[in-house]
């Protein structure tokens, strides 16, 4: 895979934010289901989540930028380009293992007759025939044992964002997604969910030679005109009449399962809270918060008619008095 900074057009340097923001941008321009009449850019929109699942793990990033991992996330050559012990030097020498780092070459050993010297043999000697360690990887025998190869890939993840109703959140309502492969789900919510939860799809991801990616569906969840979370319960603000509010009545009240009858007492006041039992937000533990109801009178707009039945009558009472007016 090329390099990923470059795939996601950031540089080096790029805070979380940037990445995210340069990854986002490019999702949403390369995803398959905006893009059936370009073949390339489903290649070219798993290349991009594969850069950014790589950068987004700190230590995945880290180990990329120090060199000990590549783009696809494999480890790098334990002992460089030029082979483990130095690989060959200019002017045909070794790199050696002696004070200093020495380079040995044929000269270094004239005294042994450099004609009837087989090097070989004297590598040999060391690490026995065939380049292996002589005398195995017991205690003592201070030889070494290649790494075990990597287990295959697995393909990487797609990630999609999934943005829920509020009054589907608060009940759980299932939600239907289409995934990258073109196929429909019917998802359902977690209990509790909430805005940035994250809901992983096991093998929904792209193929690889060790099994498939997940789906990572991060909920998103949609603000409500009438309703807001608060904990585990939803509130709203409820206007009712100053004939309802005096004399009391039934009224219908919205909730996120629907309406229901809610009895409002003679001589209520603007403030009251009134609470509906488990009408309200899901709970972690698989119950339901309750609904929390603040009444609110709303004078008519002619007030003629009100001022004429109230006449000279004027309310004594000081609503005021706890606050020292």
């Amino acid at each position: 895979m090329s390099d990923p900074y470059t795939l996601l057009g950031v540089s080096r340097s790029a805070s979380e934010a940037e990445i995210k923001s340069a990854y986002r941008k490019l999702a949403k321009e390369l995803h398959p289901d905006r893009n059936k009449d370009k073949p390339d850019a489903s290649e070219r929109f798993s290349k991009v989540t594969q850069a950014y699942d790589l950068l987004s793990d700190k230590e995945k990033r880290g180990q990329f930028d120090r060199g000990e991992i590549d783009a696809d996330g494999n480890p790098a050559m334990p002992f460089g380009m030029n082979g483990g012990f130095g690989g060959a030097r200019p002017g045909g020498g070794f790199g050696g293992s002696g004070p200093g780092g020495a380079q040995y070459s044929a000269r270094d050993f004239q005294g042994f007759g450099t004609e009837d010297v087989d090097i070989g043999d004297l590598f040999e000697g060391l690490f026995g025939r065939g380049g292996g360690p002589r005398g195995g990887t017991g205690p003592g025998a201070g030889g070494f044992r290649s790494p075990p190869p990597p287990p295959p890939r697995k393909g990487a993840d797609i990630r999609y964002t999934l943005t829920v109703p509020f009054i589907d959140a608060a009940a759980r309502t299932k939600q239907r997604i289409t995934l990258a492969d073109g196929k429909t789900i019917d998802l359902s919510l977690p209990a509790g969910v909430e805005d940035g939860t994250q809901m992983r799809l096991k093998g929904k991801g792209q193929s690889g030679p060790g099994g498939n990616g997940d789906g990572i569906v991060t909920i998103k969840v949609q603000s409500h005109a009438h309703f807001w979370r608060e904990g585990d319960d939803v509130r709203l603000d409820l206007p009712i009449t100053l004939s309802e509010a005096v004399n009391g009545a039934k009224i219908k009240v919205p909730t996120v399962d629907g309406a229901v009858m809610m009895t409002i007492a003679p001589g209520s006041s603007s403030g009251k809270v009134l609470r509906l039992k488990g009408k309200g937000w899901s709970t972690k533990g698989g119950g339901r918060g309750d609904q929390l109801v603040t009444l609110e009178i709303v004078l008519p707009e002619d007030l003629s008619g009100l001022q004429e039945e109230l006449g000279d009558w004027t309310d004594d009472s000081n609503p005021r008095s706890e606050m020292g007016g």
